[in-house]
């Protein structure tokens, strides 16, 4: 596999020139001190170097060797150790933390560049800081002070670890159905009991505490979610002086042997009366979960752009090397025994394909990113909500459709080797076999189709799409004429999108089983009308610059590409989700 390089052109390319994203923090109280366009250029070149030379290299032994159970101890591949101490030196863990308790205070618009970097160099070793990430998120959201001012700091520097305990063995989905329970005690503590399943790095050697925010039941909580609450429940005990003391009633009774990301240790945790702190209210932890989903979700979704990064850096690279036959043009390289594979039509339309849906997935996720900075930093109450109703309606998408591509491209960057990329030595089957959970953890795929469709759409009365779609004619209304062959494409799938919304508001509302069944092909149609726009505004971005070298001309060759030969997706797409759900229920259940 050739050896992944951070694409920090492209990165630039989408933050300066198309999505503008340092002019937005500039105009951010918050961010205008801490990060201009020279400052984040250093920080991803400096996270490129680390990614490419400290943490991509430990990406085949670590799913070679995987991770180690014995007797509640969890061992971690080689190497992963002193990768994790590198990545937390650094201050990389605590990059978009809170400053007031020693994090970077960067935007998540850059923090999704890095988190690309991360997934793409080594997507099992990036799941502990990420989940760490995720845990301070949630923590300066909605902890009290004293807990904030005791953990945020050594989660920030790397020192501890945080994880996020949701699913047993009966609730995965349905959360609702959780049976882990926490008696208050007179100190104010609680003793917290339950069994969780699938808890990414519950247990692992990269540092000596590990924060576990769980989530669990009260004694008086009414059922259903609405009586789940949130606890801290950390692995050692913390003493007066901060150090970790004791440990805790937390124990792994398990890990994992899985299809991918053999380096994340995937854990059983068992807490037996394990002393706990309450996160927030009572009875509203299923809530303060969400303030974690936007960003994680979206983090899920870049796992899948990163994977498709590295397979298509690694198709691209064998392509040009790989003899095989000669061009049906002619031939191409004389001096050599057979033209390079890169000549012939169906690999060219395989690595295009790679191509457009990568820079259109980073096009996204930066841009969802961005949603997220105004949410979160911008004080005008307008901007805010709008930032918040869009972060609402394309975070599903973004998480779905993502996943859903990056498997795609890593089964085309498969494809493009051939047999060799069957073979391990090559690279492409892990990560094949790595990005395949991306579609299945943090929501399934499925599970947010029916977020986009019933919740999104359908519950909000069409007025968070409305939200894109107004922006997205906002756009076409002011564009250059001279980019029809872009804007023209657009304007039609925005119009097919419009309508195939306001039929799944009617249907949906008529008979909610209709939303199910047209869910996925929307989210899809969806989401390739939303790359659309990126492709187009990145068109406009490339257009004025055509004549400065090769950069642009690819990007405007891509761009040709994904309206010509990928977009047209939306079309069966949209035919499947017009079909309804008579179909699915046309089948008596005993005949499956």
């Amino acid at each position: 596999m050739a050896d992944y390089q951070a694409p920090l052109r492209d990165m630039r390319f989408v933050l300066e020139e198309v999505l503008d994203a340092p002019a937005q923090w500039a105009r951010l109280p918050a961010l205008a001190g801490v990060v201009d366009g020279d400052t984040a250029l250093a920080v991803l070149a400096e996270a490129g170097k680390l990614t490419a030379a400290s943490i991509a290299p430990l990406n085949r032994s670590g799913d070679e060797e995987g991770c180690h159970w014995q007797d509640g101890a969890v061992r971690t591949p080689a190497g992963f150790v002193a990768a994790w101490r590198a990545w937390a030196e650094g201050g990389w863990v605590g990059v978009c933390g809170d400053p007031a308790y020693g994090g970077m205070g960067m935007p998540k618009a850059l923090g999704a560049q890095i988190e690309e970097m991360l997934n793409s160099a080594n997507l099992a070793f990036a799941l502990y800081p990420m989940l760490t990430a995720g845990a301070c998120l949630e923590l300066s959201a909605h902890a009290g002070e004293e807990l904030k001012t005791r953990y945020l700091p050594r989660l920030y520097s790397g020192e501890w670890a945080g994880v996020m305990c949701l699913t047993e063995p009966h609730a995965g989905t349905d959360l609702g159905l959780i049976r882990s329970r926490a008696e208050p005690q007179a100190d104010g503590s609680y003793r917290l009991s339950g069994n969780k399943i699938f808890i990414t790095g519950g247990e692992q050697d990269l540092t000596d505490n590990i924060v576990h925010l769980v989530l669990a039941r009260l004694p008086d909580a009414p059922s259903g979610s609405r009586g789940i609450s949130l606890f801290l429940v950390p692995k050692r005990l913390v003493n007066a002086d901060g150090s970790p003391g004791a440990r805790n009633a937390v124990h792994c009774g398990s890990i994992e042997h899985k299809m991918g990301i053999k380096g994340a240790s995937t854990c059983v945790m068992n807490y037996d009366g394990a002393s706990a702190w309450l996160v927030g209210e009572p009875h509203k932890g299923l809530a303060a979960m969400f303030t974690m989903m936007n960003y994680e979700r979206l983090a899920v979704g870049i796992q899948g752009l990163a994977a498709g990064e590295r397979s298509y850096q690694s198709a691209a690279a064998y392509a040009r090397e790989r003899l095989q036959s000669r061009a049906p043009h002619g031939t191409q390289a004389p001096e050599q025994i057979a033209d390079p594979i890169i000549v012939h039509p169906d690999v060219r339309r395989m690595l295009l394909t790679m191509k457009a849906l990568t820079e259109g997935g980073r096009a996204f996720s930066s841009y969802v990113a961005l949603q997220l900075d105004a949410a979160k930093f911008s004080e005008d109450p307008l901007e805010r909500q709008r930032a918040e109703g869009l972060v609402a309606l394309l975070t599903p998408v973004a998480k779905a459709f993502l996943t859903d591509l990056g498997l795609e491209v890593c089964v085309l960057g498969q494809q493009v080797f051939g047999g060799h990329g069957y073979i391990r030595e090559w690279g492409q089957e892990q990560l094949v076999r790595d990005v395949r959970i991306t579609q299945i953890y943090e929501g399934t795929n499925g599970i947010q189709a029916l977020d986009l469709a019933g919740r999104k759409l359908v519950a909000s009365d069409g007025a968070l799409y409305r939200l894109f779609s107004d922006e997205v004619h906002a756009f076409l209304d002011a564009a250059d004429p001279a980019l029809a062959e872009f804007t023209a494409p657009l304007a039609a799938a925005l119009d097919n999108l419009d309508g195939l919304s306001v039929w799944l508001l009617e249907q949906g509302l008529r008979d909610p089983r209709e939303i199910g069944a047209a869910s996925v092909e929307y989210l899809q149609v969806f989401g390739y009308t939303v790359y659309a726009y990126l492709w187009a505004r990145m068109a406009a971005a490339a257009w004025g610059r055509k004549d400065e070298g090769d950069f642009y001309a690819a990007k405007l060759a891509t761009a040709r590409f994904y309206f010509a030969r990928l977009l047209p997706r939306i079309h069966s797409l949209s035919a499947a989700v017009r079909a309804g759900s008579a179909t699915l229920y046309g089948l008596d259940a005993a005949l499956f």
